[in-house]
């Protein structure tokens, strides 16, 4: 399988400043891919290139086979992208949203018409197609921002933030449909700052720093690079982390210990390894 994205050496500019520093990242067909990092890593610019809102100072972008320059309007015919803000119209039913997200793309009827019911099914809608939008609950406006993003059958879904300020019961619901979208075939791109999340969706993960990709690989590569043992230690309001090749490294380490107060010791997980990174919390 192919490259689903590609970034050659990606510089982006404001105000004389770089906020994504040659960036190079390439993601396969048919993976879910997590975009880390801290606020102004460079995530959202990157996002935005990648989805043709911006365009980089310097540099190559393809996404779904085209460049994002040069072929801007097919890239977008081939992504479907669901925001953090809510994107929906409060003022429009569940259907009129879909329908005028059905005709800005130009689906004849009645295969319009048909996929607006096979989307508004797939993420449980169906009996809400005639309610205003305002009704819907949170989870409900983000499972629609999700079928009205995949109404054209994009090859390539943007998540930013898809979970962000929803409970853990519907964060959970829409981690099915996302499973489920890349069981056929979706490749996804995902932000979060949600841990659990990508460790539990995400093949592959990057993180970004200073606009720079200061890391790449699955969760086990990365816990394997920097250590799959971590021994902590708690002084005052002060944590001190220790990696070690394994959880019987840092155990032994911790029996070496002549005062082990305030330390303990667990395995590492992909957190750790951001904050090791970036010095940073992940929210």
């Amino acid at each position: 399988m192919g490259a689903a994205v590609c970034l050659q050496d990606v510089y982006k500019v404001y105000n004389r400043i770089p906020v994504v520093n040659r960036l190079s990242l390439t993601i396969q067909q048919g993976e879910i891919f997590g975009l880390l990092g801290p606020n102004g890593a460079g995530k959202s610019t990157t996002i935005r290139m990648l989805t043709t809102l911006t365009r980089p100072s310097d540099g190559q972008i393809w996404v779904a086979g085209q460049n994002v320059v040069k072929h801007p309007q097919a890239v977008r015919a081939r992504i479907g992208v669901v925001l953090q803000a809510v994107s929906v119209d409060n003022d429009l039913t569940v259907w009129e949203n879909m329908e005028l997200h059905g005709r800005l793309h130009h689906i004849p009827d009645p295969q319009r018409q048909q996929r607006i019911d096979q989307w508004l099914a797939y993420v449980e809608l169906g009996s809400r197609r005639h309610e205003f939008v305002r009704t819907l609950s949170g989870g409900m406006k983000r499972r629609l921002q999700i079928a009205r993003a995949l109404l054209h059958e994009p090859q390539i879904l943007f998540l930013d933030e898809p979970t962000v300020g929803l409970d853990p019961q519907t964060r959970r619901r829409l981690w099915e449909i996302i499973r489920q979208l890349n069981r056929e075939g979706m490749t996804i791109l995902l932000t979060s700052h949600y841990m659990e999340e990508v460790q539990s969706l995400c093949q592959r993960v990057g993180i970004m720093d200073t606009g720079k990709l200061i890391e790449e690989g699955t969760p086990e590569e990365l816990r394997q690079r920097h250590g799959e043992g971590l021994a902590v230690h708690q002084e005052g309001d002060r944590w001190e982390s220790k990696f070690f090749p394994t959880l019987e490294a840092a155990a032994a380490f911790l029996d070496g210990l002549t005062d082990r107060t305030g330390w303990m010791v667990r395995p590492s997980n992909l957190e750790d390894i951001f904050v090791h990174l970036t010095g940073h919390q992940l929210d």
